[in-house]
């Protein structure tokens, strides 16, 4: 039989340390320090960004597993409330998470009385190479995977030998092995793609204020989109709609339409990183 990967990195007397937490927490030090960087290039106090990150991580993690137990409430959690804080079992959503931080980076951006739309450019980078990164969390977890595959149609991918591996799951329904499209690696990857678009358009393009936090929504939102159209685990908003496709849509014209009215307001005439 093939062997999983262990999703318990350690253990610490009676605590279970999870690769789930462990890639989680390297993904938002990751962001911190290329946020950090950022800052100080472009003139921003990094202490903004270290006070914005302490609201905005908390903030994240909440909106997340909020959004995703509200949607899987009556399926699951209704029957099994001591579940509700095991996000360590997986069962996050990102929509919940760039909702939970994206009020909190507002509120703090009021209360500090400094730029909402400056900062989140400048941390827009690090929110989706944190998301790439944080795929591999769900990938130990063996989740949000697509539909059953072959063998072959994974070996043709030239996918390394132990992702093949780990998408040898049981299916609970006819308890047998299965291969499953590596949804978490398509996502990852066009997360990473988007993070190196957006560093580029950052340091050629110069893009107006906001700009480059909206272009990260768009992008961000057509990977999701057809990608969540593979996935077997996808939160529903009916029997037929797919709550993280309408959101996706609903994002994407939102990002539009704000670029746009933006500009003809006159909320976009500064530049990217500009006081």
């Amino acid at each position: 039989m093939i062997m999983a990967l262990n999703p318990i990195a350690f253990h610490l007397g009676p605590i279970s340390v999870h690769w789930y937490g462990i890639i989680l927490g390297t993904a938002s030090l990751v962001g911190l320090l290329l946020a950090l960087r950022e800052a100080r290039r472009v003139g921003m106090d990094p202490e903004i960004i270290m006070d914005a990150v302490m609201y905005g991580v908390p903030a994240a993690i909440i909106g997340a597993r909020i959004y995703y137990v509200i949607f899987r409430w009556d399926e699951y959690y209704s029957t099994h409330p001591s579940e509700i804080i095991a996000i360590w079992h997986g069962g996050i959503a990102i929509h919940g998470a760039l909702i939970g931080s994206i009020l909190a980076g507002y509120i703090y951006s009021r209360v500090k009385n400094i730029s909402f739309w400056r900062l989140i450019d400048i941390v827009a980078p690090s929110l989706i190479i944190g998301q790439g990164i944080g795929r591999w969390g769900n990938f130990m977890n063996q989740e949000a995977h697509g539909g059953p595959v072959t063998l072959e149609f994974l070996q043709g991918l030239h996918l390394p030998q132990f992702i093949i591996n780990q998408m040898h799951i049981l299916d609970p329904v006819t308890n047998t092995y299965q291969y499953y499209h590596p949804t978490f690696l398509y996502e990852s990857i066009w997360d990473i793609a988007g993070f190196l678009l957006l560093i580029t358009i950052r340091r050629v393009i110069k893009v107006r204020r906001g700009e480059l936090f909206l272009t990260y929504i768009i992008w961000y939102s057509i990977g999701r989109f057809f990608i969540e159209g593979l996935r077997t685990d996808s939160l529903m908003l009916t029997e037929y709609l797919r709550m993280a496709q309408v959101i996706s849509l609903v994002l994407i014209v939102l990002a539009l339409i704000l670029m746009v009215v933006r500009r003809r307001l006159g909320y976009a005439d500064k530049r990217y990183g500009e006081e």
